[in-house]
């Protein structure tokens, strides 16, 4: 309770400069038993929204609105373990996560932000994209990814699902796009936004040794190319081959350092922003180390979206700049755990 209490607060106050347009609150919720299974089944009768602990006469949509994602990847320097964990997901990303109807786009954000590939149904193209992303310089602009997103999203046809995933540290570093702006589009768009953190430091220590066995070209070595030439003769056959075709690639465990490492002190002190924005639209923040991991959470998050509750109601006196909390609950059932977004802020 401390944590969401320090949460609200800090929000209220990076937030406190914008104004949000948006008439209907829409609360997607997700609603699981102690075990951790989803809860079909109910209707309007067994749930009631609070707004500031205010009861709200909400609507339950049954439609399945078809879904426009967003796939941002950061690309800085510290990023290259996390980048080849990716080149195989952009069928997780069209099948599980869009899903039927649904289509993905994919940005990058490293000295700048850059569209790799704009909305498409095509898994394969989204595979393409995201295995050609390569570094991009230092800065993680993860404000400027988000504003980008939303103004591509806002161009999709009406009556579609917006949903933002970010691949990427938790802190900004080197945006131009202001918070405030941020928030208030993501909030009048209705967006979801769902976050994947790492951690640079362990990042570089999951990456492979690598062999150039053709000039010019770079593959993962084999494990018995790697480390388990058994006999002598495979030694050295092992050996001839690489002196022949080309020779080991050093590992590059991405940036670190004194220096390095103080910077990135320094940037604790900044808002996570991966906690701010999932927890105000209801989405999830997770974190991976190697690859399987990753597209655990990948298909974790398309599971959910695809069995949310999707809720909404118009604020009956909505407050002019004020913050309201929203809450979930299901009548005669508290043992069910209920996820949605933490709240909104309105003005008239």
């Amino acid at each position: 309770m401390r944590v969401a209490a320090l949460f609200l607060t800090f929000a209220a106050i990076a937030a406190g400069q914008f104004r949000s347009t948006v008439p209907l609150v829409v609360a997607p919720a997700t609603i699981t038993d102690p075990k951790g299974h989803f809860v079909d089944g109910l209707d309007v009768p067994d749930l009631v929204l609070y707004d500031n602990n205010v009861p709200q006469q909400i609507h339950l949509d049954w439609m399945t609105y078809p879904i426009s994602l967003v796939v941002a990847v950061q690309t800085s320097a510290n990023s290259r373990p996390m980048l080849e964990k990716l080149g195989g997901a952009g069928i997780l990303f069209t099948n599980l996560l869009a899903g039927d109807a649904g289509e993905t786009a994919v940005i990058s954000f490293g000295d700048g932000v850059v569209v790799h590939q704009d909305f498409t149904t095509d898994s394969d193209a989204v595979t393409k994209s995201l295995s050609k992303l390569k570094e991009e310089g230092g800065s993680a602009p993860e404000l400027d990814a988000m504003h980008k997103a939303l103004e591509m999203l806002s161009h999709r046809p009406p009556g579609r699902r917006h949903i933002i995933f970010m691949i990427g540290e938790d802190r900004d570093r080197g945006s131009s796009a202001a918070l405030s702006d941020v928030v208030e589009e993501v909030q009048r768009q209705n967006a979801a936004v769902y976050w994947l953190t790492y951690s640079p430091f362990t990042q570089a220590f999951t990456t492979k040794t690598k062999v150039a066995l053709e000039p010019g070209s770079e593959r993962w070595a084999k494990p018995e190319e790697r480390d388990r030439p058994k006999t002598l003769k495979e030694q050295v056959e092992h050996k001839r081959d690489l002196e022949k075709h080309g020779q080991a690639v050093p590992r590059d465990d991405g940036p670190g350092g004194l220096i390095y490492a103080l910077g990135e002190l320094f940037r604790m002190k900044q808002p996570n922003l991966a906690r701010m924005f999932t927890e105000t639209t209801g989405g999830t923040t997770d974190s991976f180390v190697k690859q399987s991991a990753l597209e655990n959470a990948i298909q974790s998050i398309g599971r959910e979206v695809h069995r949310q509750y999707i809720l909404s109601f118009e604020p009956a006196h909505p407050e002019p700049g004020k913050y309201h909390a929203i809450r979930v609950a299901v009548k005669d059932r508290p043992n069910l755990i209920v996820k949605t977004r933490s709240g909104y802020w309105s003005v008239q």
